[in-house]
């Protein structure tokens, strides 16, 4: 067994690396400890909010991020029949110092994974280690792998283990056996479409609800054909208490849920030709869990998706889980200051997070910025209207905006 190191970070995601990173600017050591043996420009896209933004710009990542994403100008919302609901401004243009970012995942992924490697080393981050298991006693942390093609990887000591690995994270359901994610019957459909600029080019558009259908659509990469066109990002939503759960990352089929798109067609969109333009698609539920009592154990405590997965609703995701990264991370500089023991950080980093983390799980169930286009068809009956000015007004709309915010951490007078 190797020397045991000081803080093994499992999982080398969004979580994982920018916790890393964290440490680093710290000068705090650690070791990285990713499952994949082969790290590729994987996924879709992904929005990166304000607060999200800021912790990645502690890390000095902001001018890497702005030369390969689009800064968003506005968010959008319409009803089913392609009628205007609501608009704000975004990021800078709202007035942020920050701005609102549209990105492919696979290549904000691939900016934090050669980050890790040129400042902590390509010796300190350890591809193909998946966690299948861990012990702890007075003195550290044994972690233990799963065997991969090129054989069996050496079990690690550890002073210190955050678990970073995903909402199916080994760590996670080492402390809770019965874990188990939550389904309520929605699943989704994703994929990337070539397309000509939709409204601004920089238009975060959301379309219907779960109950009807539901769109995502946003722009990932700007003039990806040399011909001006868009990489647009798309993600249909839709909710059948009777539907079996999706599978992850399994190809989709158009006909599972392409026709409960056919009729949205505006003049200034045509749904079913973007979703079917699309090269590859991809199925997945939308699964959260329950907020769980405690993160940390002794020597081990969670991060990210393995601490609190949530509805990808809102874009908060990849945010909640850089705020725990920069938190731990001060925490542990701070513990390491004044000469205490880890624990302490540990159980701080937990007091300050988990709470917080539990409400955005919860408002994205049950208040999620798209709650503006449901009271929209509450009001209407889900039947096109003369103007919404005709039923709710755009303050009583912005509220609901703001309320979401102010929960998830980015309200701007915060």
């Amino acid at each position: 067994m190797a020397e045991q190191t000081a803080i093994a970070v499992v999982g080398g995601g969004i979580a994982g690396l920018a916790f890393a990173l964290a440490l680093h600017q710290r000068g705090i050591a650690c070791e990285v400890y990713e499952g994949v043996a082969d790290v590729r420009e994987l996924g879709v896209g992904i929005t990166l909010l304000p607060h999200a933004v800021k912790e990645l710009d502690a890390l000095g990542l902001l001018p890497r991020l702005e030369a390969v994403a689009i800064e968003n100008r506005e968010s959008v919302f319409f009803n089913r029949h392609g009628q205007f609901v609501y608009s704000e401004a975004r990021g800078r243009h709202a007035g942020y110092a920050l701005p609102e970012l549209g990105i492919h995942r696979g290549k904000l992924h691939r900016i934090l994974f050669d980050a890790a490697l040129e400042r902590l080393g390509r010796e300190h981050v350890h591809t193909g280690h998946r966690v299948s298991g861990l012990s702890q006693d007075g003195d550290g942390v044994t972690l233990s792998f799963e065997p991969t093609g090129l054989g069996q990887p050496a079990p690690v000591r550890a002073g210190w283990v955050v678990a970073c690995d995903g909402v199916n994270s080994a760590v996670r359901r080492h402390f809770y056996p019965n874990d188990a994610v939550c389904f309520a019957g929605i699943n989704t459909w994703r994929g990337v479409s070539v397309h000509k600029p939709i409204l601004t080019g920089k238009s975060y558009i959301r379309i219907g609800s779960i109950d009807t259908g539901k769109m995502v659509i946003y722009p990932i990469v700007d003039n990806v054909d040399g011909q001006g066109n868009q990489l647009i990002n798309w993600v249909a939503e839709i909710r059948d208490p009777q539907a079996a759960m999706n599978d992850w990352n399994k190809p989709g089929r158009l006909d599972d849920f392409l026709p409960v798109f056919d009729a949205w067609r505006y003049d200034w969109l045509d749904v079913p030709a973007l979703i079917s333009s699309a090269q590859q698609v991809f199925e997945y539920p939308m699964v959260d869990k329950d907020a769980l009592p405690r993160w940390s154990f002794e020597r081990v405590t969670l991060m990210g998706d393995a601490a609190h997965p949530m509805y990808p609703r809102g874009s908060n995701g990849s945010a909640q889980a850089l705020v725990d990264a920069r938190t731990l991370a001060d925490e542990i500089a701070t513990e390491q200051a004044r000469g205490g023991d880890l624990r302490g950080a540990l159980q701080r980093y937990q007091d300050a997070r988990l709470p917080a983390t539990a409400r955005v799980v919860e408002t994205n169930r049950t208040v999620p910025p798209d709650a503006i286009i449901m009271k929209a068809d509450e009001l209407s009956g889900g039947r096109p209207f003369r103007h919404i000015d005709d039923l709710i007004s755009q303050d009583a709309l912005r509220a609901i905006s703001e309320n979401y915010k102010q929960i998830a951490g980015f309200a701007l007078k915060a």
